[in-house]
């Protein structure tokens, strides 16, 4: 069990009935990614490791645009809870979001919720991998991005595996929670592939078609409190564009089915 930062505190009863997923702002690793896939160099020019990586100042705007579309939820709707990925871009998210809501909640933070670890692969881009490391760009070929996990790194399927065990925890969360889960982008895609029993095929087709906006909202629920889930809503960034906030897509390599 997790400790005071986590959900296991809030773990008492039955039944949240409201799931908020929520991509952390355009972060400074977002831009450097990009840059490197467009100059196709090697190495992506981070300022930080991956857990410590900031905002931009797009991303920061993001996050308190986030927040005012947040502070117009009813208060009879208001989350009990907020939990973040501890990687710096989702704390900040939340942080500026949660200020800028106005909510009296603490933010908390669960490791479970962190992005993908890429082990040997981090930093490198897509181009970078077939020059330094031909056969495990030829290896995630032939396994596809479910299964395929780098040395000293994680496949999707591993990502799936911790995010059940937050979802069980969900399960028991207090009778008419709400929660609000501030993350990363193939961490959505993945909990969209546990809550709505997607096949590899199902998945991989959502992962090759769809870029999880910066600052976007996905919300599931279940009224009863237990149950299913049910998406209401995916990928809905029109909070930003509506305040006139740049709407930012930085995807991961978009080569994800097995060959």
């Amino acid at each position: 069990m997790n400790n005071d930062d986590g959900l296991t505190a809030e773990v008492r009863q039955a039944g949240a009935v409201e799931l908020l997923l929520i991509r952390h702002g355009e972060s400074e690793g977002n831009v450097a990614a990009s840059a490197a896939d467009q100059a196709a160099v090697e190495v992506i020019d981070v300022p930080a490791r991956d857990a410590d990586v900031s905002l931009s100042g797009t991303g920061r705007d993001q996050a308190a645009a986030l927040g005012r579309a947040l502070a117009s939820i009813p208060s009879d709707r208001v989350p009990d809870l907020v939990v973040s990925s501890p990687y710096a871009r989702a704390r900040q998210t939340a942080r500026i979001a949660v200020e800028e809501a106005g909510w009296p909640l603490q933010l908390r933070t669960d490791e479970r919720l962190r992005d993908r670890e890429l082990g040997i692969l981090d930093m490198l881009t897509r181009y970078g991998v077939e020059q330094r490391f031909p056969a495990e760009a030829e290896r995630r070929l032939w396994l596809g991005k479910l299964y395929y996990r780098p040395p000293g790194g994680e496949s999707w399927a591993d990502v799936a595996l911790r995010l059940r065990s937050v979802l069980a925890e969900l399960n028991t969360a207090g009778t008419g929670h709400r929660v609000v889960l501030v993350c990363h982008d193939a961490v959505i895609l993945l909990f969209r592939y546990v809550l709505e029993g997607m096949s590899e095929e199902e998945l991989l087709d959502l992962a090759a078609g769809t870029s999880v906006f910066n600052a976007s909202i996905t919300r599931f629920v279940r009224p009863e409190g237990h149950g299913p889930w049910t998406l209401e809503s995916f990928n809905d960034a029109s909070h930003l564009s509506e305040q006139g906030v740049s709407v930012t897509e930085h995807a991961g390599d978009a080569s994800v089915r097995p060959r």
